[in-house]
């Protein structure tokens, strides 16, 4: 096979604060040889998530992207070379590859690859059926435990974890109520994903519109944000009420990092018997198979949709994953690259 031509965005800078477009660097190389056991992936298209800040920035479940290497994402593409046993021509695949055209890999370790099952749409596999649907997924049912009739609240709730979420625990027969940014998402949520009430941070008080929608106190918190919102909560938690820590995405640009606002709150845990515990999807890695079967009939049956913001073209990525950081994105966030052959 001739050489291809690889566009490319490298990492040019740890990001100081608010993400900017010039912590990275175009670049256009060519496509190496493969080598035995390794496969050639075009990529479809590339998943925008805020855990990438992190990446961007040190290390933390996973070693942080050197800088000058491919920015780091979660990305669905189709094999155009394979030289790995069990993989073929074709086939579609999702790993965690970057921000490139093609990519070289021999699908092991940190990058393994996985095959997308066959009819699958590549965008539900990269968005609802992918990292932050089973992330909502394991945090809510796991984590949260949610029981009919208790009241669940969850920030970042237009989000692509926080909108699963919501919707999830309304599957389970909970009074859900989300906390999202602007009248457009907080709409969406109680018309179209079907939570019961919204709280628009940007236009309300939120602790009054908190005591007022949860007069008996929260059950079960998803928290997607951290910072202030986090103690507003804490403050109204039910007797053995649980908190599940997903994210902290109000504190990830700060200089300090995500501790630049920890909970000073944090003793109403003692007052109401309750407990606050962090996850990491991949803790559920097993259940991966499980998780998704039930995700896509729940979305075939209409009750957890799949809400997608998608953005098109490699050169638009660094303005991309910037829309998280400002509230710009409305649901899960991806850029497509290309169609399957």
């Amino acid at each position: 096979m001739a050489q291809l031509k690889n566009r490319q965005w490298l990492l040019a800078a740890r990001p100081q604060g608010m993400i900017k477009e010039s912590d990275f660097r175009w670049n256009e190389t060519t496509v190496p040889a493969l080598k035995d056991g390794e496969i050639l992936v075009r990529n479809l298209a590339l998943s925008f998530d805020p855990t990438q800040r992190g990446w961007m920035s040190m290390d933390t479940y996973i070693p942080a992207i050197p800088i000058g290497q491919v920015m780091r994402a979660s990305t669905i593409g189709q094999i155009v070379e394979s030289r790995k046993q069990g993989f073929a021509k074709g086939d579609l695949v999702q790993g965690l590859f970057g921000w490139e055209d093609y990519t070289v890999t021999d699908g092991t370790g940190l990058f393994a690859v996985e095959k997308v099952p066959s009819g699958t749409d590549p965008l539900l596999a990269l968005s609802l059926l992918g990292i932050t649907g089973l992330t909502a997924y394991f945090g809510t049912l796991s984590v949260g435990t949610p029981k009919s009739g208790e009241t669940f609240v969850v920030s970042g709730a237009a989000g692509a974890t926080g909108s699963v979420a919501g919707m999830i625990a309304k599957v389970k027969g909970c009074r859900v109520i989300g906390i999202a940014g602007g009248k457009k998402k907080c709409d969406w949520l109680v018309n179209e994903a079907g939570f019961d009430a919204a709280i628009d941070y940007k236009n309300e008080n939120v602790g009054e519109a908190l005591s007022r929608l949860c007069p008996n106190g929260i059950d079960v918190y998803f928290d997607n944000v951290g910072g202030e919102i986090l103690e507003m909560v804490l403050d109204r938690l039910a007797f053995r009420a649980r908190v599940v820590l997903c994210g902290a995405i109000s504190q990830y640009n700060e200089a300090e990092g995500v501790m630049a606002h920890p909970p000073r709150n944090y003793f109403r845990l003692i007052f109401h018997g309750a407990r606050m515990e962090g996850f990491l999807v991949f803790h559920f890695a097993q259940q991966y198979p499980q998780a998704r079967a039930e995700l896509a009939r729940w979305n075939a049956e209409g009750k957890v949709k799949n809400q997608v913001d998608l953005q098109q073209g490699l050169e638009n990525a660094p303005a991309t994953i910037i829309r998280l950081f400002t509230g710009a994105n409305f649901g899960k966030q991806l850029l497509k690259l290309g169609d399957p052959d």
